[in-house]
Order: C-alpha cells, then structure tokens, then sequence
C-alpha cells in the first residue's frame, strides 16, 4: 500500500486526519488541494512531504502551463505550505529545477523522488533489523515515538520499517508506541500501523517511556528524526528527547524480564537508542538545534478533542 502516489494524472494520498476511523483515500487534483492536504495533515512525515512537494509541482506544471507568473506562486505556495517541513521545500525545489524541461521532465524527476524514498525504507528495514538484533538479540522489545511507518514515507517507514522487517523475519515481541501528544500521532497512526501487520503493540502516554526502561520493559529505542543538524543533532517530536534522557540510565531485568539481551548480560547501562532516516533530511547550515521552534501548534490542539473520533485502534493486545 502506497500512503502517496501518482495515478492517473493526480495525487493520490491515504487521508491521516480520518485514521483510525476511516481509511480513506483522497485525490488531489489541484496545487490548493495539495497545499490544504499539507497544511491540515492529511499528508505528514518527512519523507512522504518531500514527495508531495514534487509531486505538486508536477500538478503545478500542468495546471499553469500557460502562465509562468502563476507557476511560480504556485511553486512557492507549495514550498512554503508547512515553514518547518525542510523535506517538502526540497522536494519542491528538486521538481521545480526541471520546469524549464517541461511538465513531463518535471514528473519524471517527482517520480523519482518518490521511487527513492521507496529504496530508503527498504535499506532503513533491512540494515536497522539486523543493526536492532546485533545489538539486543533476537525477539526485542521496541519502543517509538510519534509514527514513522509507511504513512510517514510511501511504504514501510524509516524507524518503524525496522520493526516491521524484524516481524517479517520473526525476531520481533513487541512494540511499544508513545501516544505522541498533541496530535496522537503514536496512539492514532502509529498504533494503527501496527495493528495492520498484526505485530503486538502497547500503547503509551509520552511521560511512561523512561519509566518503561527503567522497569526493564524495553530492549531499544528507535526514532526517526525531521532533520538532522551538521554535527549529527537530532530535531525531532519534543517527546523524543524525554526518550533519550530514560535510555541513558541503568536498567535491570524487570517485570518483562529484559529481553534476549537483557537477560543474557543482566544490569546493564540503558538501552541502544537508534535513530532511522535517509541520509538527505540533513541541514549543513546548522550546527545545533536548540534554537528552532518544535513546530508549534495551535492551541486548540491542546484543549479540544473531538468524543465522537477512536484515539486508539482496535488491534493485537
């Protein structure tokens, strides 16, 4: 299942902000309905903007062919649909380097953004699976924040893709998903995601990971990243960093016995914490993250949540 593509002329995306309820598949035709997909999240996650940003100005080139004044707000509409979403103005900005070719060479290279997003899920899977075995043993217990999987990306995911492969191969407990407030992307998303592949997941509110690890209830922690800063600092949901602090500390066996690894070596110091992503999400502009706003949000979304809208999906226990 492709959570993004080009079909027939149009974008086609899986819209976020109906899941878990509803699946449902909208079709944008137009660059004001991608830029409101952006702008409302029915289309999320790093990677997945990248493409949508190329591939709206691939709808850009159609529907302004005859028009250069109107192609060019229209590419700057879609670059600066979401300000903090680097991934989108590049993915733009790749697609729009080939407008003087022509629509089709401007499709040609959205496509191919996407197709690259494709072989990075693909790699991410295969080397943090064996990366995530090599370091905890086999049969471990993840824990993720925010949701990272194929809704995120196009298929499979950056850090979830890595638990999908691990079930896939047979070499997976379990799942731990940080709810991810205030949008629930872990509770609503990433929690339906899993349930889809029929792989055991818990769900959790953000402050109980730290506690988790302490309890010994986790094996690593896998993470993927908005961008990444020139000296290899992480910016990422504000909950990641709560994560970070928890691994750091000694952990034992706990209740949930600690995992192949955890069991073999007893006691020991934290859990492997691994951040998945492609390697282009790279700002070599900044040196350190601090200073940028976590994408601040609007403050209904702190205070209102609709009674009538599922949190959490139904799935495996």
């Amino acid at each position: 299942m492709r959570t993004i593509d080009w079909v027939d002329g149009a974008v086609e995306i899986i819209d976020q902000t109906a899941l878990p309820g509803e699946t449902r598949v909208l079709r944008l035709s137009t660059v004001d309905e991608l830029v409101a997909a952006v702008r409302t999240l029915a289309v999320r996650g790093a990677p997945a903007l990248g493409v949508a940003g190329a591939l709206g100005v691939a709808l850009a080139a159609r529907q302004f062919a005859d028009d250069e004044d109107a192609l060019a707000s229209a590419v700057h509409l879609i670059k600066t649909a979401r300000p903090t979403a680097v991934n989108l103005a590049r993915g733009a900005q790749r697609a729009a380097d080939l407008l003087p070719a022509g629509p089709d060479a401007v499709l040609k290279e959205a496509l191919r953004v996407r197709d690259e997003e494709i072989e990075s899920a693909d790699a991410m899977a295969r080397l943090g699976a064996a990366l995530v075995v090599d370091l905890c043993g086999e049969r471990p217990r993840l824990l993720t924040h925010c949701n990272t999987g194929a809704l995120a990306t196009v298929v499979g995911g950056t850090a979830l893709a890595v638990a999908f492969e691990l079930h896939r191969r047979g070499q997976l407990t379990g799942v731990i998903a940080s709810e991810t407030r205030p949008l629930l992307q872990g509770a609503r998303l990433t929690a339906w995601e899993l349930g889809r592949a029929g792989i055991s997941y818990r769900v959790a509110v953000d402050g109980a990971g730290p506690f988790l690890m302490a309890r010994g209830e986790v094996d690593a922690v896998i993470v993927g990243a908005d961008r990444i800063c020139a000296n290899g600092d992480v910016i990422n949901k504000v909950g990641t960093y709560a994560h970070a602090l928890g691994r750091g500390r000694d952990r034992g066996s706990g209740p949930g016995g600690g995992g192949v690894a955890g069991r073999a070596r007893g006691r020991r110091r934290g859990q492997p914490g691994l951040r998945c992503h492609p390697a282009r999400p790279g700002d070599r502009d900044r040196h350190r993250p601090p200073g940028d706003p976590p994408g601040p949000r609007r403050p209904p979304l702190l205070t209102e949540r609709s009674p009538r809208r599922p949190v959490t999906p139904a799935g495996p226990p």
